[in-house]
């Protein structure tokens, strides 16, 4: 591994089972990106990054940002073992794509959300202008990564819902939206006390 991206292996360690060497290092420079530039231009650092709530949406929950990447990861490579385990040879995944994509769909947001006056985490100007599949999917290209893993970023999202996904988006859209529909839950049932 390069030093960045042992470096945002720190950060994401199933960056570490990308299996190409090369997409490896790309989904690591998309990341340093993001990292670096976000925030308003001013950048984030990795404990600033792990402090973020995992979405604006659903209110003072306890689940975050860089958790809900990595249990995104986590669950997609899971869904994967159950499908080839349940269907052997029958639908093909690329373990590699889907694991980038999984890893990158939500890059964008480190450019979507900035601080307000008081610190907080909002959503930004950027972001008010340009959804983080977008942004994603921008930075993806500028570092060369390959269009089925561009596919799952984009796709990822309702921005998706009018288009074919290929199988690792479908995978990853399910696993975004247990954890979405679960922060949600979650959030209404904590402001309901």
């Amino acid at each position: 591994m390069n030093a960045t991206t042992q470096r945002l292996a720190q950060l994401l360690p199933e960056i570490a089972r990308i299996g190409d060497a090369s997409l490896r290092d790309k989904v690591a420079a998309v990341w340093n990106e993001a990292v670096t530039t976000g925030c308003g231009g001013k950048g984030w650092t990795f404990d600033e990054l792990r402090a973020v709530k995992f979405t604006l949406l659903a209110g003072d929950i306890p689940m975050t940002f860089i958790n809900h990447i990595r249990s995104c990861a986590q669950q997609c490579l899971a869904i994967a073992d159950v499908l080839e385990g349940m269907f052997p040879g029958m639908i093909p995944i690329d373990r590699d794509v889907l694991l980038a994509g999984a890893l990158l769909a939500d890059v964008g947001k480190p450019l979507e959300y900035d601080r307000d006056a008081s610190g907080q985490v909002v959503q930004g100007s950027f972001g008010q202008m340009l959804r983080h599949p977008f942004s994603g999917v921008a930075m993806c290209y500028k570092h060369e990564l390959p269009p089925e893993v561009m596919h799952i970023v984009a796709t990822h999202s309702h921005e998706g819902d009018k288009v074919q996904r290929s199988i690792e988006s479908i995978i990853f859209h399910h696993a975004d939206f247990v954890d979405f529909d679960i922060a949600k839950y979650l959030g209404a049932k904590a402001g309901k006390k």
